[in-house]
């Protein structure tokens, strides 16, 4: 076990950062955190926390108006007053950043605002917002800098008609078009989230759906629900260059087409924050795409120094994040450790409804990689959908073949989120399908058709 002398340096607050620092505080070391941009990262301040919550507030919308459809009449002529929606987001992520500040300075971390760079292996300077710079000497280095939002040549944002995920809050007023180019993650959250709150939303996407990397039972379910909500869903469209237009904004796309509107929002993925760390100098590998090579247990190609979070290119998910710092302090400081396991992974895409996944995908049944049988319940066949006036959803559980083990799900419903942990649970756990088809379940609840997917499964 480490030592009460061990030093352990941080680079980086976010979820992989603060954790590893918590960790690592908690087991003797002496530990300091360098952060740039506020503790909790781009994924409280910018990224996962205000969107989820801008999300919430177009589910509440949503909620509204199929007030008529459970007798309620009125409601669906509340509207939004998008500077106070954000006001209350940035406060919401502010606090939560606070938290953590409080959380990490109770547990004895010193915390430094500014920027670290690797001198050695065991040397970081910290160069401080405030403008004086100090070294350190340090046992363990991990690595935390996260990603950042990428842009091209030809689609430079403004910060005012043409925007990326970090930008967005500082909107005053509803867009009255708004174009969203990229239906991955991040494209399609946000993109329901403006058609919730009352915007017009065009989503540029270049791939044949939306959600290419998710289930495709899921993805299609998503799409039939965007364009009944009144999105303009344009597949198969590559974005070539994104331009200021008189007082909006023009996507011109690969083909020539052009589509006008008010304001523009990026969403074609992240780059990772690690240039001008000394990272290279230090002898630590990158990938091609700048990310950080590591192995299972968070460790880098030298010796001492780990890394974790977006800036690796693991899984771009908090919880990955955190786990991979975590994981590292125990490795480091000579704790037991179990190597990180994606396989075991539950995540959600905060759509309306949500997408919810863990363990095996279809795809890997279908391309034969994996033998496993599953079953699919339609959510509309449940009494509690039924109540809430929820349609569009389903569960769906994989187990394999002979024993019977759950070896994954997927769950589109409203709080998915929250549904996926017993199926996440089963996973983890090697359970089969009998022991989740036996357990009890609350009647009428969302979980019973969990039950009653494992229970056909059987």
């Amino acid at each position: 076990m480490v030592s009460v002398r061990s030093s352990v340096v941080v680079l980086g607050g976010g979820p992989g950062g603060y954790e590893a620092a918590l960790v690592a505080a908690r087991m003797g070391a002496q530990v300091t955190v360098i952060d740039r941009d506020g503790l909790g990262g781009a994924c409280v301040l910018t990224d996962c926390v205000p969107s989820k919550a801008l999300v919430s507030t177009a589910a509440f919308m949503g909620g509204l108006s199929s007030g008529a459809t459970l007798g309620v009449l009125g409601a669906e002529r509340a509207s939004v007053d998008l500077a106070a929606v954000n006001r209350r987001i940035l406060a919401l992520a502010a606090t939560q950043s606070a938290d953590i500040h409080r959380r990490l300075l109770a547990d004895g971390v010193r915390l430094l605002a500014g920027v670290g760079t690797l001198l050695a292996p065991g040397r970081v300077r910290a160069t401080c917002a405030d403008g004086h710079t100090e070294d350190l000497d340090a046992d363990v280095v991990l690595v935390a800098t996260g990603a950042t939002p990428r842009t091209m040549p030809t689609a430079e944002p403004d910060g005012e008609r043409i925007l990326t995920w970090k930008q967005i809050y500082a909107l005053d007023a509803l867009p009255g078009k708004l174009i969203v180019v990229g239906s991955g993650v991040t494209g399609a959250e946000l993109a329901h989230a403006y058609i919730g709150l009352g915007a017009s939303v065009t989503l540029v996407s270049s791939r044949e759906r939306v959600l290419p990397g998710e289930d495709a039972d899921a993805a299609t379910v998503i799409e039939d629900v965007f364009r009944r909500d009144g999105m303009e869903v344009l597949g198969r469209s590559r974005m070539a260059s994104v331009e200021r237009h008189g007082s909006g904004v023009r996507v011109t796309l690969v083909d020539g087409r052009t589509v006008d509107g008010s304001h523009a929002l990026l969403a074609v993925g992240s780059v990772p924050q690690t240039g001008g760390l000394g990272l290279e100098e230090a002898g630590i590998e990158l990938t091609a795409s700048g990310h950080i090579e590591v192995d299972a247990v968070s460790r880098t190609s030298v010796r001492g120094v780990y890394a974790a979070g977006d800036c690796t290119g693991v899984l771009p998910l908090a919880s990955v994040a955190a786990m991979q710092g975590r994981i590292a302090m125990w490795h480091a400081l000579g704790d037991a450790v179990s190597p990180l396991k994606l396989s075991r992974v539950s995540a959600t895409i905060f759509t309306m409804p949500e997408i919810a996944t863990v363990g095996i995908t279809q795809k890997q049944i279908d391309d034969g990689l994996t033998e496993a049988s599953y079953d699919m319940l339609p959510l509309a066949t449940n009494a509690r959908a039924k109540m809430d006036s929820f349609h569009d959803g389903f569960v769906k559980v994989f187990s394999r073949k002979g024993s019977g083990t759950v070896a994954g799900g997927v769950v589109v419903a409203p709080r998915a989120s929250e549904l996926i942990y017993p199926l996440a649970l089963a996973v983890e756990n090697h359970l089969n399908v009998d022991q989740v088809a036996s357990t009890f379940t609350i009647y009428p609840s969302m979980t019973g058709s969990i039950a009653e997917a494992a229970r056909r499964l059987h």
